[in-house]
């Protein structure tokens, strides 16, 4: 009797693991894709660092799914970008969550590195995700390619480094896309520039006490990247909401900003834009990051706005 007592909890352990497993995906979750993205083990688990891995794509895709509904037929023919897509976790999982039981939409995964991106399309065959496309380029240079169409939905750009976040941004308003999904990373650009006109900016103005340390330089060109960013979509016609992407990656860099196009371009913005500039002696950026920059207006016509 003891024998069987203690086979019966062994026997029903895959299947007690089986139900937990299933309360932890969406439904509708491929298993198998899981496996492939090794988000679950081969033998269909989750560990520690892989429930971690699941939560953040999880997170990250409900702020998309959201917005795709936002579109013509709830985002069924949608057009999504994705940039620096690495080993494309979020264009599978976009893919296997949304657009798959549609039957509509495409999805491009643009990423510099050959041999992330072979693996992407060979993955895609093997699991038939026919309206996925992978293709070896930079994002400045995505935004001439013909592999892609003239208009995009939606631009996603998950931590794409330093200044790749800004070419993301060009390239979202070379194509008019409705949606900006971005989580910049490593924004050196600033940070570079306040470093080398600090003598210059401490005899000016003491908010240059801002960046005067090392560690402070970085900081503050890394929260004032972010501002720029903001406002130089507001000056071009979007709406943008700022929040954290919670959990998505042991490190500060979990700043999320969400752009939805109005086509109301705020000359208000570009004015602040083009004043923090001249304030941080940041003005050479002016022409290289925010080339699309309206004219700002007068002050009549920004109290009129505000």
């Amino acid at each position: 009797m003891k024998r069987q007592a203690d086979k019966g909890p062994r026997a029903g352990a895959p299947a007690v693991a089986d139900a937990a497993l299933a309360e932890e995906l969406r439904p509708g979750q491929s298993v198998e894709l899981l496996k492939e993205l090794h988000i679950l083990t081969r033998e269909g688990r989750l560990n520690q660092d892989s429930r971690r891995k699941l939560k953040q794509v999880y997170h990250l895709y409900q702020f998309i799914e959201k917005l795709l509904l936002e579109l013509p037929e709830e985002g069924a023919a949608a057009t999504v970008a994705d940039h620096g897509a690495g080993k494309s976790y979020l264009g599978f999982i976009l893919h296997d969550l949304f657009f798959k039981a549609r039957g509509g939409g495409h999805i491009y995964g643009i990423e510099t590195r050959a041999e992330l991106v072979e693996r992407s399309r060979a993955l895609a065959d093997r699991l038939g995700f026919a309206r996925m496309h992978f293709l070896a380029l930079s994002v400045a240079e995505s935004a001439t390619a013909t592999e892609l169409p003239a208009q995009i939905d939606m631009v996603t750009a998950l931590h794409a480094c330093d200044t790749a976040t800004d070419d993301a941004i060009a390239f979202g308003l070379a194509k008019q896309a409705r949606f900006m999904v971005l989580v910049p990373c490593c924004q050196a650009e600033v940070a570079a520039s306040l470093r080398h006109n600090k003598a210059l900016s401490l005899a000016r103005t003491p908010l240059a006490e801002l960046w005067r340390h090392p560690l402070h330089t970085r900081e503050i060109g890394s929260q004032l990247t972010n501002v720029l960013r903001c406002l130089y979509l507001e000056a071009c016609g979007y709406q943008v909401t700022v929040t954290e992407l919670v959990g998505w990656e042991h490190s500060m860099k979990n700043e999320l900003i969400l752009a939805r196009r109005t086509g109301h371009r705020k000359t208000s913005a570009a004015q602040r834009l083009r004043a923090l500039l001249a304030e941080f002696g940041l003005d050479e950026l002016a022409g290289r990051r925010f080339p699309a920059l309206p004219p700002a207006a007068s002050a009549t016509e920004a109290v009129h706005e505000a």
